[in-house]
């Protein structure tokens, strides 16, 4: 079958991982192979090998009810239904403790791997969560960004080695954390998902299609303007999918993972970093935190799900020798009121606490403890640490980048020393 560029281009008969289609790619290609030439400094590649994984909580979490101040008089007037008794509290000292659900994190508490920041957010919160989401993603403090942090930095990255797993999102639509002007993430929900697919109505399946196109591409040159956006689309989606498959094949867990799309989406990510894939940034997103009813059930089985997938995640690595190249960030785009409401549950709130967690973190509680007394005007925590602050540690004493490039500002990382200096 004989296909030119042209009708490659024109038919469109090509949908790279969850829906990235070709013509889309191809009509940015003038300015993306543009942007592939320039100076990458803005981007600060990471001069290590170390990765990073996010697990976003979306829907806004309860910290009061995740990390417990269970000495507080206030949280238990204020909670009289939601609150949880202090012989209830997973003790992490004379006053914070966690939810029991979380016995897995308390465990990795107690072995040293778990940092807590609390109070994280940011000025004038935002209590909608989709501006709250892209606030955090993209750092645009009006809530209209386009590349996300982890976008920027992932760019860098990839522009430098070319590898189709340098990043990867767990599920059916890129986080807008992983957003880049120049680089595609690939997003999968599961490892067979990940593939180039092409016509299904042809009496082949398009496999000639895809035959012609791989024929192309070692035809093209090389000097080409679009060489390098074909290299780094639909090809490096052709040579991951071959290489995700392979990798799963042979992979082994070293332990079992829990039931679930959360802690499945866990394991595609330690089995990338196990067999070698590069992954440097990893995301998975865990949903349902917005709990404004019936709160307890809910979130008792959400943080169940995190704490199970996490420690499964954490140990996989550890037996397989991997664990001290990783380190695991949680966010969420805001915390809940410090009031519940009367459908027995809590509304959107403000500051709230995170994790981090991993074999290189110096264990502690980070950032101030919340003042139950000394709330917003509308009944909200005040923030004590700007999340930024957070990524910037991440970034500078973990990834081996400059959060300024990355960032576009300078950010105190000197009070939030979960992580050694480099």
């Amino acid at each position: 079958m004989k296909l030119s560029r042209r009708a490659m281009i024109k038919d469109g008969m090509l949908v790279v991982s969850a829906g990235m289609v070709m013509p889309a790619i191809f009509s940015r290609g003038v300015a993306s192979a543009k942007a592939l030439q320039l100076d990458h400094a803005h981007t600060a590649m990471a001069s290590n090998d170390h990765t990073l994984i996010v697990v976003q909580m979306a829907g806004g979490n309860d910290g009061l009810n995740t990390v417990v101040p269970y000495t507080d008089a206030t949280y238990h007037k204020m909670r009289p239904t939601l609150g949880l008794a202090e012989d209830k509290v997973l003790h992490l000292d004379d006053r914070l403790g966690l939810h029991p659900n979380l016995a897995p994190l308390k465990n990795l508490w107690d072995q040293g791997h778990l940092a807590i920041v609390e109070g994280v957010g940011y000025p004038n919160q935002s209590l909608s969560h989709f501006q709250a989401m892209d606030i955090w993603q993209t750092l645009d403090m009006t809530g209209n960004g386009s590349e996300g942090w982890l976008g920027k930095l992932v760019a860098g990255l990839v522009d430098k080695d070319g590898h189709p797993f340098k990043a990867m999102d767990i599920g059916t639509q890129t986080a807008q954390a992983l957003s880049s002007i120049t680089t595609p993430v690939p997003t999968l929900a599961s490892t067979q998902s990940y593939r180039l697919s092409t016509d299904p109505t042809e009496p082949d399946g398009g496999n000639a299609r895809l035959q012609a196109l791989l024929k192309l591409y070692n035809t093209y040159p090389r000097s080409s303007p679009y060489a390098a956006l074909l290299d780094t689309t639909a090809l490096n989606a052709h040579e991951g999918g071959r290489q995700l498959l392979q990798a799963e094949a042979t992979y082994q867990p070293a332990v079992t993972y829990p039931q679930g799309p959360f802690a499945t989406g866990l394991k595609t990510l330690a089995e990338a970093i196990v067999q070698g894939l590069g992954l440097r940034v990893g995301y998975v997103t865990l949903g349902g935190f917005d709990t404004h009813a019936n709160q307890t059930a809910t979130h008792e089985t959400l943080l169940k799900t995190l704490a199970d997938g996490l420690a499964a995640f954490y140990t996989d690595l550890e037996k397989h020798g991997k664990a001290d190249n990783v380190v695991v960030m949680t966010w969420s785009e805001f915390g809940r009121r410090v009031e519940e409401n009367g459908s027995l549950g809590t509304d959107h709130g403000t500051a709230a606490p995170l994790f981090v967690m991993g074999n290189a973190i110096h264990k502690g509680i980070y950032g101030e403890p919340p003042d139950l007394k000394n709330l917003d005007q509308v009944g909200n925590l005040k923030y004590t640490v700007d999340f930024r602050s957070i990524y910037a540690t991440v970034l500078d004493r973990w990834m081996g980048a400059s959060s300024k490039a990355v960032l576009g500002g300078s950010y105190d990382t000197n009070a939030q020393n979960f992580l050694p200096q480099l």
